[in-house]
């Protein structure tokens, strides 16, 4: 009797795909890059924030 009560899954998976497994990038970045990139990257916004309105009118 306790059957009637028992849920099962598909073995499948339930239709998720693992990309992961299937493909590898030949581009790799270091931790540190990254954050040394997005560093760079804020430093440039706010010197356009700051700075941007001022080299516009020059040109």
């Amino acid at each position: 009797m306790a059957r009637k009560n028992k849920i099962s899954m598909p073995s499948s998976g339930a239709g998720i795909t693992r990309y992961f497994d299937e493909y590898k990038s030949k581009i790799e970045f270091q931790p540190g890059h990254v954050i040394i990139l997005t560093v760079i990257v804020i430093l440039i916004v706010a010197l356009l924030h700051l700075y941007g309105q001022r080299i516009l009118n020059l040109i």
